[in-house]
C-alpha cells in the first residue's frame, strides 16, 4: 500500500506546473539568452535616461535596474572567462592562446 499524501500536499503539487529537469546545454543557452536580455534592456534604459524626460523619481528607479543589470551581466561575462580558462588550461598551467576573430571555431 502506497504512504497516504495529506491533502493539502497534493492540491500545492497540483497547483505548480511540471518544470522538466534543466540539462547543462539548456543552462548554457539560457544563460546567453539572459546575458543578451539584459543587455539589450541596459542599451534600453540607458537611452531612456540620456533622453531626460523622465522623472528624478522613475530617474532613479532606471538607474537602480541599470546597476542590477550590469551586476548580472559583469557576472555573465566572468563565468563565461572562468570558462575559457578552464578550457586553455593544460597540466595545470595556463596556456595563452592568441585571438583571432576571423579564424574559424
Amino acid at each position: 500500500m502506497p504512504p497516504a499524501v495529506c491533502p493539502t500536499c497534493l492540491a500545492l503539487l497540483a497547483s505548480r506546473p511540471f518544470k522538466p529537469a534543466e540539462t547543462p546545454a539548456m543552462a548554457r543557452k539560457k544563460a546567453a539568452v539572459d546575458f543578451e536580455q539584459s543587455l539589450a534592456e541596459l542599451q534600453t534604459l540607458v537611452e531612456r535616461l540620456e533622453n531626460g524626460e523622465l522623472s528624478l523619481e522613475d530617474s532613479l528607479t532606471a538607474f537602480e535596474q541599470g546597476i542590477r543589470l550590469t551586476r548580472d551581466c559583469q557576472g555573465a561575462l566572468a563565468q563565461a572567462e572562468q570558462k575559457v580558462q578552464i578550457l586553455l588550461e593544460r597540466d595545470g598551467e595556463l596556456e595563452e592562446a592568441p585571438f583571432d576573430a576571423d579564424e574559424p571555431a
